[in-house]
């Protein structure tokens, strides 16, 4: 059992070294969240092997755990605050959302499917994450419930960035999403900097799959 112990500690400890560190995460924060959540324990079993493995990781319900250098670079640019109350559009099985609570005052996680619902609250509860709430519903165009909120995130991508999750955002709120279409996505940072004024950077380029219902661009047909 020590043995076993050890090389997950091994592989954790490469996964950081290796796949993430060259991806410019250096932020010690984010380098010791995911020393300590154990994201072997948010991959469906059938896929543990590939728990630090640099890829992504069927969930079902045609969704995926994101790699993990794309994670502790989203959770590098979000930089969360002790005061920060967090919208994670797209919960998948929670890993993400236990990684923002460690950091966080309160996470509030939407999921379409009803199976990773329950996965995730059952890992959540697992992992001792009390300060999540996972709802059951339909995030692709915000989730006013709660708003206005700190930071969001999108744990999929969308093709076009919907006003209504903009108008979700505190002023001074900040946003991470990958948006745009494959093969050309882009990973963007917005920050509500006035009531009708926001602040766009992009951050790097990645293609991952949608959310469910994403917003899409429309199409001119001449």
């Amino acid at each position: 059992m020590a043995a076993a112990t050890m090389d997950i500690e091994q592989a954790r400890f490469n996964m950081i070294e290796q796949q993430i560190r060259p991806w410019e995460v250096l932020d010690p924060t984010v380098l010791g969240l995911l020393a300590v959540v154990k994201r072997e324990d948010f991959v469906p079993a059938a896929h543990k092997d590939l728990a630090f493995a640099d890829v992504e990781i069927p969930i079902g319900g045609g969704q995926v755990m994101l790699a993990p250098k794309i994670e502790a670079r989203i959770l590098q640019e979000l930089s969360i605050k002790n005061t920060d109350t967090v919208l994670e559009i797209g919960t998948g099985t929670g890993y993400m959302a236990a990684l923002i609570a460690a950091k966080a005052e309160f996470v509030y996680t939407v999921e379409i499917d009803p199976a990773l619902v329950e996965l995730a609250r059952k890992n959540l509860k697992q992992a001792g994450v009390v300060n999540v709430s996972v709802d059951l519903g339909d995030g692709a165009q915000g989730w006013p419930l709660y708003a206005p909120y700190d930071v969001i995130v999108l744990s999929g991508s969308t093709p076009v960035l919907p006003e209504a999750i903009l108008q979700n955002l505190k002023i001074g709120g900040r946003l991470v999403a990958v948006v745009g279409e494959a093969p050309s996505m882009q990973v963007q940072l917005v920050t509500r900097t006035e009531e009708n004024a926001f602040n766009t950077s992009n951050v790097f380029e990645t293609v991952v799959p949608p959310l469910s219902n994403a917003k899409r661009n429309t199409k001119f047909v001449f």
